[in-house]
């Protein structure tokens, strides 16, 4: 059967951000693209998806914030020039989230159409990693402009890349491109370092035909901004962020103009998912 896909009122463009695996760092990435965007002068959500991990309470410093609501709509957390709003902080951080593929996608459902996002140009969504219920879940209910997979240089991760890839694609879903995370190290000496085999992603990416966004280096300051949800810093004008910052900011460059391409391809039109 079809399914008409639907977009979010006010929302001009959806992105979701996708791994075959975790541990890549897809979280991270999605709240600085999600900054990145911002700082373009763009009203940007990032909803944290990712059901079963929420990150978004520590990248973005949200531990301490208490959520709000208007009538039955969630307000969103307003934080580094963003509109955020994660499951992390509708359940007890402290205990697991052990539920099966219903109640999942009754979550995600939720955090979509009952948070309050207003006029946006993009909304970023985290999805968990794989390629599991929630990703169909998001197929099913929204018109996304396209996805973004992350993957590491490894090759174990580009096999599960290409299976997000794959999935993708079976869901109806265009692929904007990929970003390579950990692609190399910066030592004080002012080297790059390839620690864990620079340049897979990217030759993976044109294997399958689709756009490289970017590689995005291991970077002590990303890690020290993330640990204390301070995404913002990594844009500041400081000499050792110079390579992380340019990065970031070609990975931005890159997907918004990789939508403007899937926007020409589909015209506008709403696109039906068969199921079944």
């Amino acid at each position: 059967r079809g399914i008409l896909l639907g977009g979010v009122p006010g929302v001009k463009r959806i992105v979701a951000v996708g791994a075959g695996k975790g541990g890549v760092g897809k979280s991270t990435i999605s709240v600085n693209l999600a900054v990145a965007l911002a700082r373009k002068g763009l009203s940007v959500g990032l909803m944290d998806g990712d059901i079963y991990g929420p990150s978004a309470p520590t990248l973005l410093g949200l531990e301490e914030f208490e959520t709000h609501t208007i009538g039955s709509m969630l307000q969103p957390f307003a934080v580094h020039g963003v509109k955020a709003m994660t499951i992390g902080k509708l359940v007890d951080a402290a205990k697991p989230l052990i539920w099966r593929g219903p109640m999942a996608h009754g979550a995600f459902k939720q955090l979509v159409q009952q948070t309050q996002w207003g006029e946006l140009d993009y909304l970023i969504i985290d999805l968990p990693p794989g390629t599991g219920d929630v990703s169909l879940t998001m197929a099913q209910l929204l018109r996304l402009t396209g996805a973004v997979i992350v993957c590491t240089p490894q090759k174990v991760a580009q096999d599960d890349c290409v299976r997000a890839a794959h999935m993708f694609k079976q869901l109806g879903v265009d692929v904007l491109g990929v970003v390579e995370n950990m692609s190399h190290f910066v030592g004080d000496d002012g080297k790059e370092y390839d620690l864990f085999g620079r340049g897979g992603a990217e030759q993976m990416a044109q294997r399958l035909g689709l756009p490289f966004l970017g590689g995005v280096p291991i970077s002590m300051n990303l890690r020290k901004n993330s640990d204390s949800g301070e995404p913002t810093a990594n844009f500041d004008g400081h000499p050792s962020n110079r390579a992380l910052r340019d990065a970031l900011e070609r990975v931005a460059a890159n997907v918004e103009a990789q939508c403007a391409l899937a926007e020409m391809k589909t015209g506008g039109a709403r696109p039906r998912l068969t199921i079944g």
